[in-house]
């Protein structure tokens, strides 16, 4: 096998990992907003570097196998509202309410849409009909959108909208220069719920451009260099497949599912039975929970409130990360949910950012080296954290610097705390895994405000959901309505539906016979929840349904590919860890004393330690507070906990 390549795109950092047999190789680079396949390229030229020496990413292609990548450029466009202008048609006699009502709906249809609404009468036959849905394009192109959203309703939608579709193609053939995308409800998904059904395809046409365009050219550049294997995307389902095959929307928060991929594998290597993870990046803090081995997710997941037809996994972002601004307001500090992002940074960046973040809080306590940050490739100026916190905190509060650094790390740690439990219970047996950049920072004083006894800070912590994109295969998922009362077609059903796969497995290079297959029935009830049922191809299933409840088939095609794996938890003799030396750290409650400065690469699994002490690494820096034990164990994931 070759190497396998994963690369996480964040707002603030992109992050990348090589594989290679039992060898793992990491770096970041900052993401370039303006031009992502710059910082895309950028890490594939520090990677190659860190294995061969110098730059070769030729040579880093040629022995590479896949390239999995998951990006927030759909997450940040939903949330900048950078996207087209979407035009809606829905059937006479529909109010926009239909979409409006849903929760969240009523800004963001205002933003999709605007005035961009034509109803279109779906009672009309033959040349009239034709005139209608040409009068229904015209007026929404007038009215300047640059994408349509086609949405019937009720159990006929689907046709309705192909009888739409084909006089659109008819008289707006897609080969003339001009013609305008149009996106079909049922396109996207099957979902009797009208709202959730355009909601999705809106998301998805809203979504489109801007993927397509980056991630056609990011493939483009590829092959250039020689790669021959297609970009695999990682989607918002645990799953990769190449660009070709991917739908816009399964892009969308898919750098946390890799997270939580990887969290997965790490509570089961672990023995953790409740893992709350926290992934503190630049811009936000993802909170998610893997409880006996399995992801918290909806079956219906939601869009910034908005709910869709496809699955999300449960994670909740929040506005607080290593860039989010720090700033008092009305006498009160207040955290987030601006951020500095990567451009231009935190003050201390020296990059001409003035506003106050809570990296430069922790260079001015003495947690971060201003020479040994992002691994001595970002000198810190402590002048300009001086500066900016005097100016946007301390000055206005009319603090004295230590009070202000106590008192923005302590609405920093908070507001962390606060949105964990807000997420979730607090229970006996809970554990905190922290990763990302700034996840271990303080995690132990997150810890301790929540009263969790154990935080577990995996070796890559740093660039964990990059490491996460590696546990995913190449794979497809299906879903389809029973027709009601058709049980004898049922086997037809699963027939097309594998029909389907077979050609989007053959279009990822893949026979059918290669892959593996997994088919459900579920019995969906009047609110959403699905019961799964047996089922078994050629003997139709005795199932009676009551009211607003229908069948559903669920087809998962795979063919697996080679995953990253932990090493052993378990390691021999127990050890004194390692200090390197001494770091002068302000500690909450006291004055500035020198602490022991543990560095991860000077020590060896089965390393122990008590704090106060600071560990570091090239990437990532935790404070272990006085109270708390600290060991490493096999893989160098560091394992935290509260002393007796």
């Amino acid at each position: 096998m070759g190497k396998l390549i994963n690369i996480d795109n964040g707002g603030t950092l992109t992050d990348i990992v090589v594989v290679e047999g039992n060898t793992i190789f990491r770096t970041k680079t900052l993401t370039t907003p303006y031009d992502l396949s710059k910082c895309f390229f950028e890490g594939l030229k520090k990677a190659s570097r860190e294995i061969y020496g110098d730059e070769n990413v030729v040579e880093l292609l040629r022995t590479t196998d896949y390239i999995r990548y998951s990006t927030t450029q759909g997450t940040n466009a939903l949330v900048e509202r950078k996207g087209p202008r979407l035009g809606l048609a829905l059937p006479a006699g529909t109010p926009g309410d239909v979409l409006r009502q849903s929760p969240g709906g009523e800004e963001m249809f205002e933003a999709l849409f605007d005035q961009r609404l034509e109803a279109i009468d779906l009672s009309l036959e033959g040349a009239a009909f034709e005139a209608e849905v040409v009068r229904v394009v015209n007026a929404l192109a007038s009215a300047g959108a640059n994408r349509l959203v086609i949405g019937a309703l009720g159990p006929d939608h689907e046709d309705q909208e192909k009888r739409i579709r084909r006089i659109i193609l008819r008289k707006f053939p897609s080969h003339l220069l001009g013609a305008i995308p149009v996106l079909f409800s049922h396109e996207i998904g099957s979902d009797l719920d009208d709202a959730r059904r355009i909601w999705t395809a809106a998301f998805n046409a809203f979504l489109h451009p801007a993927m397509e365009t980056f991630l056609y050219h990011a493939e483009n550049i590829l092959r250039e260099h020689r790669f021959k294997t297609p970009l695999l995307i990682f989607r918002n389902d645990g799953d990769s497949a190449r660009v070709a095959k991917t739908v816009a929307l399964k892009t969308y928060s898919s750098g946390p599912r890799g997270g939580m991929e990887g969290a997965r594998a790490l509570a089961a290597q672990h023995g953790a039975a409740r893992l709350v993870t926290v992934d503190v990046g630049g811009t936000t803090t993802d909170i998610g929970l893997v409880e006996h081995d399995a992801l918290r997710s909806r079956r219906r997941g939601a869009v910034e409130s908005v709910e869709i037809s496809l699955p999300l996994v449960d994670v909740v972002s929040v506005g607080v990360g290593g860039g989010s601004i720090i700033r008092a307001e009305d006498g009160r500090i207040k955290v987030g949910p601006e951020s500095v992002g990567a451009q231009p940074g935190p003050a201390c960046f020296g990059l001409g950012g003035k506003l106050a973040c809570i990296t430069d809080v922790c260079l001015l306590t003495g947690i971060l080296d201003p020479k040994s940050y992002f691994g001595g490739e970002l000198t810190l100026d402590t002048g300009r954290a001086e500066a900016a916190i005097n100016e946007n905190v301390a000055g206005a509060l009319g603090l004295p610097m230590p009070d202000a650094l106590a008192a923005m790390e302590w609405a920093w740690v908070d507001k962390v705390a606060d949105s964990i439990r807000r997420f979730t219970d607090i229970t006996p047996d809970t554990t905190l895994a922290a990763f990302g950049g700034g996840g271990p920072l303080l995690i132990c004083d997150v810890a301790d405000r929540l009263g969790v006894r154990k935080v577990i800070v995996p070796a890559l912590a740093a660039v964990f959901s990059a490491f996460g994109l590696g546990f995913s295969d190449i794979a497809h998922h299906y879903e389809a309505v029973v027709p009601e009362g058709d049980m004898a077609g049922l086997d037809a059903l699963v027939a097309s539906l594998l029909e389907r796969a077979r050609r989007d497995m053959y279009a990822e290079g893949f026979e059918l016979e290669e892959c593996e297959q997994a088919v459900s029935l579920l019995r969906v009830d009047a609110a959403g929840e699905a019961h799964p049922l047996a089922y078994r191809p050629g003997q139709a299933p005795d199932v009676h349904l009551t009211a607003g409840e229908h069948l559903t088939v669920s087809m998962r095609v795979t063919k697996p590919i080679e995953h990253v794996a932990f090493e052993p938890v378990d390691v021999g003799t127990a050890s004194d860890a390692v200090a390197a030396g001494t770091r002068r750290v302000c500690l909450p409650g006291d004055d500035a004393r020198d602490i022991p400065l543990v560095r991860i690469a000077d020590n060896a699994a089965g390393a122990t330690g008590s704090g106060p002490a600071v560990i570091e690494e090239d990437f990532f820096t935790c404070r272990v507070p006085a109270g708390w034990r600290y060991r490493f164990a096999g893989g160098m994931d560091l394992v935290l906990e509260k002393a007796d």
